[in-house]
Order: structure tokens, then sequence, then C-alpha cells
């Protein structure tokens, strides 16, 4: 008979200080290692099985009387006492939301993020796994104590006036407490739990391993790449030091937006276990109080919450990938304030690049550019059918937009049914795909919380538009030659040798029938002279509609016929 435990343990015990540092180089102790793996193989053999006996009841509750199933409930008759008899019975989704809480902390953020991925899994899944645990047991003050002092190098007394040894918040990875700086300051102190580290640290590892196996089973699921994203972003998140990064690019990143608020960081009070931080006096935006606040000032909050989601999204192409209305404060101003930024989500130039054409395609309800934008951030593979997504595509977007309200139009949630419409096309969406989507629904959630008259649609539409007004601004475009200007007078300082090449190329195969061989020497020469005069135009403030006219000649011209 299975034995399983009656609560998720908050965390393992605290280990010697000489454990934890080797943990923080990415040491992985074998023994323990083979441990958790055991641990982990029983869990997921017990939740095959358990799917296979759930098989068979629900054949059973459908009338299946054959010789099949028959054979199917004589082997699950022999499986059942060996499974835990308060899980055995659950239907396959609750089972599997079970065994992630079992499993711990790492597998209770697996299941979080899985709980996203609904172009993977099937809704009954995602939806289930939409009820993990998302407040855990709280480790007691003085373990707790005991990290601070280790990380910090100091007693608490001595860099402390006071901590509240009550926990504001308990999660699967840190729990947080009030504290004030002997200076003065109220701050909030997030802590790693001890033996968090170096259980996610097996854990991946493990999840890793299962992934590369899985994938020659189920690749239809991508098993691979979820894991393998998956665990880079839970890696960095029990890394206090790179959530203090993160919450220093974006308040640089925001430094001409005063009414968008990061918490400040204190470094000297800040280590790999411990974060500190500075206390903002909000509360959230579904709070009582913020309800009640006049409209003018909710629609404002709405208006800055819009603005910096969109512009974290497709200006800065860096957001906050763990966004939630827990995550949002209201403060008074009316500011917006953004805490909790251990996960977040990157986009390079191109991705970003596609997914605003994309965003703004949508508000401009121009379903045939929003069809072709969204397969090409998909990763594709022979099997994929790309022209069959975005004929669906175009289709559930309109059907969509016809049968919902103006008031019940989201542009998230239809974003995110398109999304999962990959799976049967076999179109893969990286994970940040879906964390965008998830900021989309969570910025639309609160707007229509602090006004039910939203328009989602007009105000995505204006920041949206402004963010593509500067993609093509004049300032970007220069910027963009300035960039350029290094390779584009490096190719002109070699244009001499090219030509000389190309002269040699043409005596040796002057026998030989040859089409136009300097035609992509010309053009390449053509496309530097567009280029450096459109960027000289601009820098003298020439007409710029001249100078946009010879930056693209000269990025066009050396593309002409595949040169």
């Amino acid at each position: 008979m299975e034995e399983i435990p009656a609560s998720v343990p908050a965390a393992s015990g605290e280990q010697p200080p000489e454990r934890r540092r080797a943990s923080r180089r990415g040491y992985i102790n074998i023994p323990d290692l083979a441990r958790r793996g055991r641990t982990t193989l029983r869990h997921i053999s017990a939740l095959v099985f358990g799917g296979y006996v759930a098989s068979v009841d629900a054949a059973r509750r459908r009338g299946d009387t054959g010789l099949f199933y028959r054979f199917r409930a004589f082997t699950a008759f022999f499986i059942r006492p060996f499974l835990a008899r308060n899980i055995r019975d659950l239907p396959y989704p609750e089972q599997l939301r079970k065994r992630l809480e079992i499993l711990g902390p790492t597998y209770v953020k697996l299941g979080q993020i899985l709980s996203l991925r609904k172009d993977l899994l099937p809704d009954v899944v995602t939806n289930e796994l939409r009820n993990l645990l998302s407040d855990l047991p709280p480790v007691s003050f003085d373990k707790i104590r005991v990290v601070i002092e280790d990380d910090l190098g100091h007693p608490i007394e001595e860099i402390f006036a006071s901590i509240n040894e009550v926990p504001l918040g308990s999660a699967s990875i840190a729990q947080s407490h009030r504290a004030r700086l002997r200076s003065g300051e109220d701050v909030i102190l997030k802590v790693v739990k001890p033996g968090i580290r170096e259980l996610i640290y097996r854990d991946s590892t493990l999840l890793r391993t299962t992934a590369r196996f899985l994938q020659y089973i189920i690749p239809r699921y991508q098993p691979k790449n979820v894991i393998d994203e998956f665990c880079e972003y839970t890696v960095r998140e029990v890394e206090m030091r790179l959530e203090a990064e993160n919450a220093e690019t974006f308040a640089a990143n925001f430094i001409d937006m005063p009414d968008v608020v990061f918490p400040l960081i204190y470094r000297d009070y800040s280590g790999t276990s411990v974060l500190c931080m500075e206390f903002l006096d909000g509360v959230r935006p579904d709070d009582p109080s913020v309800l009640n606040r006049p409209l003018a000032e909710r629609q404002k909050m709405i208006d800055l919450g819009a603005s910096a989601i969109i512009r974290m999204l497709y200006q800065d192409g860096y957001f906050h990938a763990d966004l939630h209305p827990a995550n949002l404060l209201a403060l008074p101003g009316p500011k917006v304030g953004f805490i909790d930024l251990g996960m977040v989500g990157h986009f390079d130039a191109e991705l970003r690049h596609n997914l605003l054409h994309l965003f703004y395609s949508l508000v401009m309800e121009d379903f045939e550019r929003a069809a072709r934008y969204l397969a090409a951030v998909s990763r594709t593979d022979e099997r994929s059918d790309v022209l069959g997504f975005r004929t669906t595509v175009k289709e559930v977007a309109r059907k969509w937009r016809r049968r919902a309200t103006f008031n019940d139009f989201s542009l998230g949630l239809l974003m995110l049914e398109c999304v999962q419409l990959g799976a049967r096309y076999r179109l893969y969406f990286p994970v940040e795909m879906v964390l965008m989507v998830k900021a989309l629904i969570t910025y639309e959630g609160v707007g229509y919380l602090l006004d039910p008259d939203f328009n989602v649609a007009e105000v995505s539409r204006r920041h949206a538009g402004r963010i593509f007004r500067l993609e093509f601004s004049r300032a970007r475009l220069f910027n963009e030659a300035l960039r350029a200007a290094p390779d584009i007078f490096d190719a002109i300082v070699k244009m001499p040798l090219l030509v000389s090449e190309g002269l040699s190329v043409l005596e040796e195969r002057s026998r030989k029938p040859v089409q136009r061989p300097l035609a992509g020497i010309r053009a390449t020469v053509l496309g530097g002279f567009c280029l450096v005069s459109g960027a000289i135009l601009l820098a003298s403030d020439g007409p710029w509609v001249v100078s946009l006219i010879l930056l693209v000649l000269g990025l066009a011209l050396p593309l002409r016929k595949g040169h």
C-alpha cells in the first residue's frame, strides 16, 4: 500500500553552511539525487498506474462490457491496492495535481507553468492545475534567521532595528517579512527557504533527464522544450541577486514614468538568498479601498498599468513574467507598483518586432495579418501545417469577434485561443508567448474590475500605436543607420577588392555561360550609397520622406533576386 503524507512539507531541513555554499556552485550530491530520484519515480509510476485505473473507471461509467474492457478491469483490480487510497479514486487531472503538491515546491511551480500551456494540454488538465497551492506553510523564523545571518554575514540585530517574525506571505520558493533598517527605512525581506535551492537543483536535473526520455514517447507535447524553459526560469528565481538586477533594470527602463514604481533595492543588505527592498505602501487593485476611489482616479490607474505593460512587452522586450493581481499595487497619487520581480521574460529584437505587429493587427482587427505574424513567432518542423494554422486562426478570430459583445472583447483571451490551435497544427510557441498572454489577460481583468466600461481595444490601440510610431520615427531610423554604419563603411572600403575579385571570376569563366556576374556587386554598391545618403540626409535634417526611401532602398537592393 502506497504511503502518502497528509500535508505538503514546507521545505527540507536546514543544512550546514559548507553544504549551502557547495550548492551555490551548482554541486549536486549524488546520494541525495538518487534518493530524490527514487521518490520522484515512485510518484510518477503511481501517476501512470493511477491514470490506467482512472481510464478503466471511466470506461465502466460509459457502460463498456467488451472482452478488452474485462481484461483491463481485471488488471486494474490488482493494481488498485498498491495506490494511495485517498488519491486512486479521483479523476486523473486531480490525481496529477495532488501528486505535484506532494512532490513539493519544484513540482508545484511546474504545475503552475503547465496550467498556462493551453496550447499543449487539454482544458480539463490546465483548469485543475490552476488549483495548485499558491501559499505554502511558512518556515519557522529561527530557520529564516540562520539563512539571513549566513547570507549577510552579521547578526540580524546589527543590521535591522526590527523584523516581524510573522511572514507577510509564504510561497513555494521564498517567504517575505516586514522589517526596519537601523537607519529608519521600512523594508521587505524576501528570504529563500532553507533547502529549497538544493531541492530545485536536484529536481531540475531529474526533470531534464526525464524530459529527454519523454520526448521520444510524446513528442506532440514537446516535453523537452517545456521542461528546459521551466528549469531555466525556476533556477533563476532562487537567486535573489538576479531579482535585484531585474528590479533595477525595470526602474531604469521606466525612469521617465515616475508614476510607475518598482521597489528600491538595498544592495548592502541583500545577498544570494536574501533580498532587501523598499516597502511600497500600497494595496492590491481588487482591494475595496481602491474600488471606492473616484472613477477618474481609477481610469488613470488603468491607463498607467496598460501603458506600462504594453511598453514592457512591445517596446523594451523585458517584462514581468509572473503578472497577476497579487503582484500589482495601487499606490497613492495615483501610482501603480510592480513587485515580485524574480520571473522576467525577454524578447529578442525580431520576436519583439513580430509580437508588436501581431498585437497591433489584433487591436486594428486585421486578422489576416495577425495570423501571419502569429505563425512567424512559432517553432515549426517538417510536420507543421503553417498554412492550415493561419487559415484557422483567421476564421477563429473573425467568429470570436462576431459573437463577442464589445464589452466582452478580450485581446488576451483571443490570443490564447489562437495559441491553443498550435498543437493541432504542430506549431510550438515559446513559454514567453504564453507568459505574455497571461500579462495581457491580467491587465484586461484589472481594467474591467476598476472600470466596468473599460474599452480594452481603444486603450490598447492608443498605447500600441504610440510604440508602433516610435518604431518608425526619424530618430530611431537614424540610430539604426548609425548602428549599421560600421558595416556599411567597411563594405565601401572593401569594394575595390570585391570588384577586383569579381573581374577575376569573370575572366576565369569567360568561356562559360554566365548570367550577370557583377549584378550582386552593383546592387551592393548602390545599396551602400543609398544607405549612406539616407543617413546623411537624416543627420542634416533633410527631407525625412526622401531619407526613408533611400534607407529602404539601401536595405532592399542587396537582397534583390537573392543578392
